[in-house]
């Protein structure tokens, strides 16, 4: 709730209270933060200031560590109960004479011996709420824990005064045997129902780190290393560096991100991608680490190794995705805001109208209403209707494919009504192959791809792969290019054996001063069939073109027909040129087309789509896509694309497949539906709760709240927000 307060144990915030949140990818570094108020971190574990409730570790490993803030609730709640129960049964017999509660004791020795258990149940068991009430006045945001302290300790002062001086007491406070009451046992068990409350709160919430937890458990403690020798040597994942050479043995998981070098094989990827399916690898394809490898045996290259790997920046991002907060939280904080001084007042006003106008002895059902009102009003309900949705929440897609960076991306997901889509590596493979080299006069097929290639050995474009992969198949050599530049959007400048070459688009041949003219005009008759043309001058004059395919993936056919059922409007989005981006969009179903747009251009539209009142999500991979994806509503990047484009978006759909959209956009509308269903039972508790504990059935049924019930009740309603909550984790997307 308040991400500016860190510390590095765990704790609670010390603004609204909240248990401190582990930062999850933290190694060495203890820090504890609170869920209900980001900003709040500490050292060490303790009470959020703000909203009391206990701080949580930020980093989360894959064993399930021991939570002090449990073990320490938990131990207080069992010696509270042990400790209350006799204090109960005395109350009931002092209550109800002549009883099955009745004891051969007096009167006195009852209420003294409901003092001296009562008391360790308030001053030890309940001391921490009574300091995370200190520090909310001391920070002046009164929170949950400040009514419950108050309302203790109004109902065990008040007794310890009646025992202590009760010739003090005016005749409205004694009941008709002419003795002052005591409500000793209603301060034990409402201490002992908020310490169970918060020992269930707790294991609740530690279910939401299950799904970092199966994630980080997927990385294995050592790999198969092979030294220059032809030997293998077991190692630690720590000792492991890009760059160098693994065996993967059938059975096993893939240690880190990296390549196939050789050998095949097939890889079960669901925990990551959500896929069931294996999927086949060979020579030069991509493997992930924490998967787990079929019945092959391969070598692979390590490329990203500790925090750099996927699994690693998954965890990270959905550790930070659950700390967020979403825009609705904002609402329900002004609503906080002025909660619990609401409250306070309320109490007051039961107490004074009951002390005016009640039935004898006035004072003391004044003091009943009080307290009772203080307990059921506490706002804990509300406090944890939003986070723990949105914990469950984000947890729930990483384990389904969808990486979701914010809760404000997960909250406007539900609400995005136009989808814009890059072409390249988007709906296609972004894989593309080279299907045609068509020279000029004085040029060779092969001399035009080994240009080509040279300049595609600097750059990590899509289309650049297709010519060195084409090049190498022919047995071309390629050359070093010199003094090369890439110009964004349009292609690739560089000298290359003396020769000047420019290869790239059309508009990039104009600049240079170089006119195509019957290239272009062959060019669309290829684009028709779908392909990316891409021009070549030599020497500041044409030489020829490059045709290239790039296969439409069979998932973004589901996915823009689930989209469509979902009636939200596609438009494609991309650099290429208009005739090959219409022809692939008609393979799709897609009739909005915006092609031949530059990076900047790009976020031109989505501002456009914007101010004509679109909710925006942009879905693209690559570096020029940075731009719009930031632009966007909701940015939407492939993790099979450029780390800028990650970054750049608030969602990350694992494996690139856009099915995984439709899968996020259910989750979205899960998840806010659930925050909503949250709101409403916290606040139609409160509305209820409030009016009956201020004594308003007394009237017609003769019926005065119990403080104790008011505290079970009010258990019972941050409970029904955790369970409700916890829901999402079971429906299916």
């Amino acid at each position: 709730m308040h991400p500016e307060v860190q510390q590095a144990e765990a704790g609670a915030c010390p603004m609204c209270g909240m248990a401190l949140e582990r930062l999850p990818g933290v190694a060495g570094a203890a820090a504890y933060r609170c869920p209900m108020h980001p900003e709040v971190v500490s050292d060490e574990p303790g009470p959020c200031p703000s909203c009391g409730m206990a701080l949580e570790p930020e980093t989360v490993s894959a064993e399930e560590e021991a939570d002090p803030e449990l073990a320490d609730m938990t131990r207080r709640f069992w010696s509270c109960a042990v400790v209350s129960l006799p204090v109960l049964f005395l109350g009931m017999a002092e209550m109800v004479p002549d009883s099955p509660f009745s004891l051969p004791m007096s009167r006195t020795s009852s209420i003294w011996a409901q003092f001296v258990l009562t008391t360790p149940v308030v001053l030890w068991g309940g001391w921490p709420f009574l300091q995370r009430a200190w520090a909310s006045v001391v920070n002046r945001s009164p929170n949950m824990f400040t009514l419950i302290s108050v309302g203790v300790g109004a109902a065990y002062v008040f007794s310890l005064a009646a025992i202590l001086f009760p010739q003090l007491f005016p005749e409205s406070f004694r009941t008709a045997g002419g003795f002052v009451p005591v409500y000793f046992e209603s301060a034990a068990v409402i201490i002992t129902l908020v310490l169970l409350g918060q020992v269930l709160e707790l294991r609740a919430r530690a279910r939401t780190g299950d799904a970092i937890r199966s994630l980080l458990a997927l990385a294995p403690k050592t790999a198969l290393s092979l030294r220059d020798d032809g030997t293998a040597e077991e190692v630690s994942l720590e000792r492991v560096t890009p760059g160098d050479r693994l065996r993967v043995r059938p059975g096993e998981k893939v240690p880190v991100d990296g390549t196939v070098l050789s050998g095949s094989t097939t890889i079960e990827e669901s925990m990551v991608t959500g896929e069931p399916l294996p999927v086949a690898k060979t020579d030069g394809d991509a493997v992930t680490g924490g998967t787990v490898n079929g019945t092959g045996s391969f070598i692979m290259r390590a490329d990203r190794v500790g925090r750099d790997t996927l699994v690693a920046r998954i965890v990270q991002m959905v550790g930070e995705a659950q700390r967020s907060r979403a825009p609705i939280q904002r609402t329900v904080d002004r609503v906080a805001e002025y909660f619990v001084p609401a409250v306070m007042l309320a109490a007051v006003a039961a107490f004074v109208v009951w002390s005016l106008v009640g039935p004898e002895p006035r004072m003391v059902h004044g003091l009943i209403s009080a307290v009772s009102v203080l307990i059921i009003a506490c706002p804990c309900a509300l406090g944890l209707a939003t986070p723990m949705a949105v914990m469950v929440g984000t947890g729930r897609g990483a384990g389904t494919g969808v990486l979701i960076r914010d809760a404000e991306a997960l909250e406007l997901l539900d609400k995005v009504d136009t989808l814009v889509v890059d072409k390249t590596g988007t709906v296609t493979e972004g894989r593309p192959h080279l299907v045609s080299v068509v020279p000029l006069a004085g040029h060779q097929e092969d001399e035009l791809l080994a240009f080509a290639a040279s300049l595609g050995q600097e750059s990590e474009h899509p289309l650049s792969a297709a010519f060195v992969s084409a090049a190498r198949k022919r047995g071309l050599t390629l050359s070093q290019a010199s003094d090369f530049r890439s110009v964004t959007g349009k292609g690739m400048v560089a000298e290359v054996d003396g020769h000047s070459v420019v290869l790239g688009s059309r508009l990039l041949l104009e600049e240079h001063g170089i006119d195509g003219g019957e290239l272009y005009r062959r060019a669309e008759i290829q684009r028709r069939d779908g392909c990316t043309v891409t021009f070549i001058g030599v020497d500041g004059r044409p030489a020829g073109m490059l045709g290239v395919a790039d296969p439409i993936k069979q998932s973004s056919y589901e996915a823009m027909n689930a989209l469509r059922r979902k009636q939200v409007r596609i438009i494609m989005l991309t650099g290429d040129n208009r005739t090959t981006a219409v022809a692939v969009a008609h393979h799709l179903g897609i009739t909005e087309v915006e092609a031949d747009v530059s990076p900047e251009q790009k976020g031109a539209v989505i501002q456009r789509l914007q101010a004509a009142g679109a909710v925006v999500a942009m879905a693209g991979d690559g570096i020029n896509d940075a731009p719009a994806l930031a632009q966007a509503h909701v940015g939407i990047a492939m993790s099979t694309g450029a780390d800028i484009a990650m970054e750049s978006a608030g969602v990350t759909l694992l494996k690139g497949d856009l099915r995984a959209l439709a899968r996020a956009r259910q989750l979205s509308g899960q998840t806010m539906s659930n925050i909503r269903q949250n709101l409403w039972l916290a606040f139609v508790y409160n509305i209820l709760g409030i009016p009956i504990a201020a004594g308003m059935l007394y009237p017609v049924f003769g019926l005065l709240l119990s403080p104790m019930v008011a505290s079970g009740a009010m258990t019972l309603s941050s409970l029904s927000v955790i369970g409700n909550s916890l829901r999402v984790r079971r429906k299916p997307l």
